[in-house]
């Protein structure tokens, strides 16, 4: 990442002064980057916070702590960059998604803790919702799979099992959101009750083709439409800041997406066909596929992309449960490296797995698949095979999960994946990226500011408060820091995708 040094005012005729905010508000902490106006990065702070799992499956967040979490990492940030936070022009805020909120519009309080997103305590309603039918409906309005990862089901629990809060939602006390709504609220001083397109479309409340809530979708989970946040584009002035400890009043608040999407954007992957992966505990990647809304026939979810203006862009999106979450695996269980970053190094003590493959479905095995049932599975064991082989097979199991998910994305596009761009902490690993490029057998992308989401969220807000006059501008202060080519024989490739295919089978339990 590139860092001005604090206390510099000037830097090639910038004006250090006038800056953005980014607040990327994740699943186990937050992170608020101070920016230039050519999104070089003037400070940087991350606090986390505390997970809560009341019973297995279950996962919240506690409203406060993530607010104070929020608040910390702004003061760190502009201690960092050593700017006026006067001179603030913009901020952006980007979230963790379908993590659902309910609290007061009086007083600002919620009434329960924050459902995560990783809680699966709706499976068994989101099963009986498929049984009655209704698959299909919420695949053709919503882009959408009936699963507990989304908000919807988390947001009808909120109402059936928090004492009074049913009634209280009915009659327009209590304010349902998405992480980003919330913060919004708070920025505000409780001055706006909004989200923007990308988070509405993770609810399975909203009709991604209308960009409208919808009441069949919200009769069927019993949803009050008085609950519900107006929706937004992703670049506007929602509000400005009042009231806040950490932050003068006034500051527009002018850009929201959701992370997946926000990387994407922060990515500039602006054509049909531009694609970005975000490797972290798992795998998220996404193509833009312009002003259609494809429903994919291959196991991909298809979400809003973005708006900015009128203009309203798609995209397909793939999730692998495990990727990073492989390498910890490997840490934490199996004790064969001691620290993450080690793997690189033992991997390539080999040249090849030595026909080791590593299905890292440790949770089950997302798209295309969505088989919770699946397990993790490692074979093609030998007595010659080493701690090297089996961390190489697990780079390459992330890796074939990633190229699985493109091809599917090419095949409901009806065209090949243009370009692909990586973030996240995996997208440091040389060996991973090449043989990524390799089996997907597309030109790979590092940015040099690899905090994606956080820059998208930051080229959201300029864009609306003019820091940004339009999109070229964004992709001319956007940096490219590494670009991989493929160099795989067309063979090699094929054995490797029959040995990735019949391991998934196995994974699955089915070996016929």
């Amino acid at each position: 990442m590139e860092h001005v040094r604090p206390g510099s005012r000037r830097r090639r005729g910038i004006d250090m002064t006038r800056h953005l905010l980014a607040i990327d508000q994740g699943t186990t902490g937050s992170t608020v980057l101070v920016l230039d106006t050519e999104a070089r990065v003037l400070g940087r702070a991350t606090r986390e916070f505390p997970q809560h799992f009341p019973t297995p499956g279950q996962v919240e967040h506690d409203a406060e702590e993530i607010w104070a979490s929020v608040e910390h990492a702004i003061e760190g940030a502009y201690r960092e960059a050593g700017v006026d936070p006067k001179q603030c022009a913009g901020i952006g805020i980007t979230n963790q998604r379908e993590t659902t909120m309910l609290w007061d519009r009086k007083t600002g309080a919620a009434v329960h803790r924050a459902i995560v997103w990783q809680d699966r305590r709706t499976a068994a309603r989101c099963r009986g919702m498929e049984a009655e039918g209704l698959l299909p409906l919420y695949r053709k309005k919503t882009g959408l799979v009936l699963d507990p990862y989304f908000s919807g089901t988390k947001l009808e629990w909120l109402l059936d099992n928090v004492d009074g809060v049913r009634k209280r939602a009915e009659s327009g006390e209590l304010a349902f959101g998405t992480v980003d709504s919330f913060l919004v609220w708070r920025l505000s001083g409780g001055a706006v009750h909004v989200t923007d397109v990308t988070n509405a479309s993770r609810t399975l409340l909203f009709d991604i083709h209308r960009l409208a809530w919808d009441d069949e979708l919200c009769r069927h989970l019993h949803v009050p439409r008085a609950v519900l946040p107006a929706v937004k584009s992703s670049s506007e002035v929602y509000a400005r800041t009042k009231g806040l400890r950490v932050l003068p009043d006034g500051i527009p608040i002018a850009g929201i997406a959701g992370d997946q999407q926000a990387a994407l954007f922060g990515q500039t992957c602006f054509e049909v066909g531009d694609a970005k992966c975000t490797y972290g505990t798992g795998a998220f990647l996404l193509v833009n596929t312009g002003d259609q809304a494809p429903e994919s026939k291959n196991g991909l979810v298809t979400t809003v992309a973005w708006k900015v203006g009128d203009q309203v862009r798609y995209a397909l999106e793939g999730s692998a449960f495990v990727a990073g979450a492989a390498v910890q695996w490997l840490r934490d269980q199996l004790g064969i490296i001691k620290n993450s970053v080690e793997i690189e190094a033992l991997a390539a003590k080999v040249p090849t797995s030595g026909g080791v493959v590593f299905v890292p479905a440790l949770s089950g095995l997302g798209a295309p698949h969505w088989d919770p049932d699946a397990r993790g599975t490692l074979f093609g064991l030998t007595r010659g095979s080493s701690a090297a082989h089996i961390a190489r097979a697990t780079l390459e199991g992330i890796a074939f999960q990633v190229a699985e998910l493109g091809r599917a994305m090419e095949a409901d596009m009806g065209r090949r994946i243009a370009r692909l761009r990586v973030d996240g902490g995996a997208s440091q690993n040389e060996l991973l990226m090449q043989f990524q490029s390799d089996v997907l057998d597309v030109a790979i992308e590092r940015p040099a500011n690899t905090e994606t989401t956080a820059l998208g969220a930051a080229y959201l807000a300029g864009l609306a408060v003019g820091v940004f006059p339009d999109l070229s501008a964004i992709e001319r202060a956007h940096r490219i820091a590494r670009r991989i080519e493929p160099a795989m024989r067309d063979s090699e490739r094929r054995e490797h995708l029959a040995r990735w295919t019949d391991g998934v089978r196995r994974a699955r339990g089915k070996l016929a």
